[in-house]
């Protein structure tokens, strides 16, 4: 009998929260196994962004910091959760969130409706971009032209710039994104298998951008996107949750989410590389959590040797922003569908056919110069 009570006793402890051993234990945090409540779950999830955003003084007071808003469980958490440090800990920004609109139909219009709910619920200032009003083009209208094998390319060229382009119109400090371990961690793996080492030696710094137009920062450096999921989930957060309908039929994620043969990996390989790079963390975090963390500190300590050659970071000559080549990769690609050659900027080669054609009417551009 004292057998079963004592054996009821240790059950009834291991269900405690490891951490106040008060509280029932609603979950398992993924970064470190422990066994917790949700109310120190919360305060592990923001005590830990704060630090890192204190560690490695991200902001000065009265900054104006543009949050990057997809409606995405990243980008929203973020909101959430920077909103909620800068009043608890009074570190004076002047927030507001900033969306791009791709012109992607049926998906990013479905998205910037719930941005424009979370600009209410966490009373943030909106501001929207888009493609159409920044370059003469919608992303359902390069697609027609382009196809869907290289449309990631110019969505992705196209945002960043975006971004930058709607963070300069309102006077912004400092753009935060809401990339996580695990995308930096990834991103880490890609430079590596690519060789790149340009991108290698500060794809894990904290802050990038500090030579551009506009610095861009990463609270969640070291914070797992399982967890970001877990803390969306019981803040109850509004957030968006469906895939791009264009990357959902890309031959990138088709290859990269059914069995195929190694002839036909090869064929989109260079595409793939990402998703396979993604499935490779998850992989590895089954077995060891501390994985990502890892993999990121490596990245930090990779030193680029002296002799190795970098390329020299300029300013494009057709709309001022950075370039290590003549003409900036949006501006190549957007010459090349202005032109009806939507192939144009496509490939490593692309700068430099570019340069060839420049007696070709083109329509018109509207970039915003920097």
């Amino acid at each position: 009998m004292d057998f079963g009570v004592e054996g009821k006793a240790k059950s009834s402890a291991s269900r405690l929260c490891s951490l106040c051993r008060e509280n029932k234990a609603a979950l398992r945090r993924p970064k470190t196994l422990e066994q917790i409540c949700k109310e120190c779950f919360y305060s592990v999830f923001e005590g830990e962004i704060h630090n890192v955003i204190v560690e490695n003084k991200l902001f000065k007071r009265g900054e104006r910091i543009a949050i990057g808003a997809s409606g995405g469980k990243d980008s929203t958490v973020l909101a959430y959760v920077l909103s909620k440090l800068n009043r608890e800990y009074n570190y004076g920004l002047d927030l507001f969130l900033l969306s791009v609109d791709e012109g992607i139909t049926g998906y990013r219009d479905d998205s910037l409706e719930t941005v424009k709910r979370n600009e209410v619920q966490y009373g943030l200032p909106l501001k929207i971009v888009s493609y159409k009003e920044l370059y003469g083009w919608t992303m359902d209208e390069i697609v027609q032209a382009i196809g869907l094998k290289n449309n990631c390319t110019f969505c992705g060229v196209f945002r960043r710039q975006a971004l930058d382009r709607g963070a300069a119109l309102m006077k912004t400090d400092k753009i935060v994104t809401g990339h996580n371990a695990d995308d930096i961690a990834e991103t880490v793996l890609l430079n590596l298998l690519r060789g790149d080492i340009a991108r290698l030696g500060r794809c894990t710094q904290i802050t990038t951008g500090e030579d551009g137009p506009i610095p861009r920062c990463k609270p969640f450096k070291y914070t797992y996107e399982k967890e970001i999921v877990m803390y969306a989930y019981f803040k109850k957060l509004d957030y968006f949750s469906t895939e791009c309908k264009f990357k959902l039929s890309s031959p990138r994620t088709r290859i990269c989410s059914t069995k195929v043969d190694e002839t036909v990996r090869s064929i989109y390989s260079p595409n793939a590389y990402r998703g396979f790079a993604r499935e490779f963390i998850k992989d590895i975090e089954k077995m060891r959590p501390r994985a990502i963390l890892d993999i990121i500190h490596s990245g930090e300590s990779f030193r680029i040797s002296s002799s190795a050659k970098m390329p020299e970071q300029g300013v494009c000559e057709r709309c001022g922003y950075i370039s290590s080549q003549k003409w900036c990769k949006a501006c190549v690609l957007l010459d090349g569908l202005n032109r009806g050659l939507p192939k144009l900027g496509v490939g490593r080669s692309g700068v430099a056919r570019a340069d060839g054609v420049n007696g070709v009417a083109r329509r018109q551009s509207r970039t915003l110069n920097f």
